[in-house]
């Protein structure tokens, strides 16, 4: 599959899986996906919250498509939304299949998804997010 559109936002997280991320079938783990996501959107949450965050929702994620061992795993975010406390941000997971490269394979995305993250204090309650 060819997917002609380009991902939105920033690149964000960019890594090769391994078989070390596989489920029974031989594909990422569908948890490990989720993981690298939450991480990519975190670190723009911090970056937008000016501080600690802890994710409370996961909305709308649906697999696209399966990743192979050693694709590279690229995690595309923008910041949707900013509350008080809370921030959404859309993610999006595009691979390119780096051992058909050289046939000319395209990356493609493989799922998208909002993480909604709020932001706390070291005592860990929510804290209003600085107006920028």
């Amino acid at each position: 599959m060819v997917d002609k559109q380009q991902p939105q936002g920033d690149l964000l997280l960019r890594t090769q899986t391994m078989p070390a991320d596989t489920n029974p079938n031989g594909d990422i783990f569908g948890g490990w996906v989720l993981s690298q996501m939450d991480i990519a959107g975190s670190i723009l949450a911090k970056e937008f919250t000016c501080g600690r965050v802890v994710t409370i929702a996961v909305e709308g994620m649906k697999f696209i498509e399966p990743i192979q061992v050693g694709d590279i795993f690229c995690c595309y975010g923008y910041v949707e939304k900013i509350g008080n406390t809370s921030i959404t941000i859309k993610l999006e997971v595009w691979v390119k299949p780096i051992l058909l490269d050289a046939c000319g394979m395209e990356r493609f995305k493989v799922t998208e998804a909002r993480f909604v993250y709020v932001a706390i204090d070291n005592n860990h309650k929510k804290r209003q997010i600085p107006k920028k």
